[in-house]
């Protein structure tokens, strides 16, 4: 019999190797190798395939169509980023920073779904359970949670076995042990506590959400197979004083859905109207500040987008961006120089977006351009404008994706005059290039078409 294979595995990316390495290639982590022997295969005897029968086959007209049922979270944004609640049986992965609020949001979401009639389980692998109640009293939490700090997988999916709980959340499954398959934390320790306990997720119908830890580079730590297996993978980021929750992977919805929340002391507060809170407090009436409608993930939202152009002391001019592709940015600088014949080139130029987003958006370049002009002609912009499209090396103004949600979210802001690109349904007149953007935004007044730009840029 064939002595079977050893491999070395990545404990923080899964990356495997025939030898052991000191620096994993594909995530750069240090010491991160950990062996892993794979059964030996064995083959009887009867054919190529062992004599093994094929099974049973289904044709796709003959399976049935089954609406898979949800259950409230009681978060509205949570429920939009997972498609529309949490599924039975379903499996969701989240993923974010240590004390990003994780816990926090997962324990308010057991008290909705306990205090609704459905039982909870609550995995405590990384807390004692009188450090779950002091947290569970300071956020108010009154529903009745059982609790357990046995994180054996095997005992974790008898327990979902014996009591068919509603939900059932593991915090973390880097904790989780599977009999006889090495330390905690381990790369087939997580990748077999995962399949085991989503399989009892599937036979109970338990709603299963699972809390992963993050490397360095904000990836779910454990092999790649760990995130295929489940059903859905969420991570939560902080942005400023906000916290997002973004879908990268849905079974039962639409990835890329974007959640916004707000850390208090009383938990993770749902914020319904983002655009309000990223625009709050935007100033009014200075040149180099434009509104934005951009969309991120599947969610619009309006941002704002600021520039500041001042003579530079240095032989070459800065170029500072912050929250926007950075290249973009130069392609929007070298169309304003060509074909409005701004002059850029003893300016440093700071382009900021509001909030601290980090959004690479094409639907940006606009105002980006427009911001900039602003700056660099000291006019600010109406209140009543909103911009967003796409700019082409020839100053041309392209289509976005999404263009009538960025445009609804606009008006339902309150923005009545949008700057679009052309073919918008109820915008016949969109603006074709860079210079009719300009046009339209100050038409009717002594704007750019009355003050060179050049002249202006040199008195900066």
């Amino acid at each position: 019999m064939a002595r079977a294979r050893t491999n070395y595995v990545c404990t923080s990316c899964g990356y495997t190797s025939a030898k052991p390495l000191g620096r994993c290639p594909n995530c750069q982590a240090w010491n991160s190798f950990e062996e892993e022997v794979p059964a030996a295969a064995t083959t009887a005897r009867g054919g190529a395939y062992g004599g093994i029968t094929g099974g049973r086959l289904t044709p796709l007209s003959g399976v049935g169509r089954r609406e898979e049922p949800r259950t409230p979270s009681g978060i509205p944004e949570l429920d939009r980023v997972l498609g529309g609640g949490l599924v039975a049986g379903g499996v969701t992965l989240i993923g974010g920073e240590p004390g990003i609020g994780k816990s926090t949001l997962l324990l308010q979401v057991a008290d909705k779904v306990a205090a609704g009639g459905g039982t909870v389980l609550y995995v405590a692998g990384e807390e004692s359970l009188e450090q779950i109640r002091l947290r569970a009293d300071r956020l108010g939490v009154r529903a009745e949670i059982q609790l357990t700090r046995d994180t054996r997988a095997e005992h974790v999916a008898a327990l979902m076995a014996e009591h068919r709980p509603a939900l059932c959340i593991v915090d973390s499954i880097q904790t989780v042990t599977v009999e006889g398959d090495g330390a905690p934390g381990g790369v087939a320790q997580v990748r077999d506590g995962t399949a085991l306990l989503t399989r009892a997720a599937k036979e109970t119908g338990t709603a299963t959400v699972l809390v992963g830890h993050v490397t360095k580079d904000g990836t779910v730590a454990g092999p790649k197979v760990m995130e295929h297996i489940v059903d859905t993978t969420v991570f939560l980021e902080t942005v400023g004083s906000y916290r997002l929750l973004r879908s990268v992977k849905n079974r039962f919805g639409q990835a890329g859905e974007l959640g916004v929340f707000e850390m208090r002391g009383e938990g993770l507060i749902a914020v319904e109207n983002p655009s309000a809170a990223f625009l709050a407090e935007r100033p009014v009436g200075v040149p180099g500040s434009v509104v934005a409608a951009t969309i991120d993930g599947q969610r619009p939202m309006l941002l704002e987008v600021q520039a500041l152009a001042s003579k530079t002391p240095y032989p070459n001019a800065r170029r500072v961006v912050v929250g926007l592709d950075a290249r973009r940015v130069d392609v929007v600088l070298a169309v304003l120089e060509r074909r409005l014949d701004l002059t850029l080139g003893g300016l440093d130029v700071y382009v900021n977006l509001a909030g601290g987003l980090k959004v690479p958006d094409p639907g940006l370049d606009l105002a980006v351009a427009l911001a900039v002009y602003s700056a660099v002609v000291g006019r600010a912009l109406p209140d009543s404008v909103a911009v967003f499209g796409e700019v082409g090396l020839a100053g041309e103004v392209r289509s976005t994706v999404a263009s009538i949600r960025r445009a609804e979210e606009a008006r339902r802001a309150g923005y009545t005059r949008l700057i679009v690109p052309p073919g918008l349904d109820g915008h016949p007149n969109g603006v074709k290039s860079v210079e009719e953007a300009v046009a339209q935004v100050w038409q009717g007044s002594a704007g750019a078409g009355s003050r060179k730009p050049r002249a202006a840029a040199e008195r900066t």
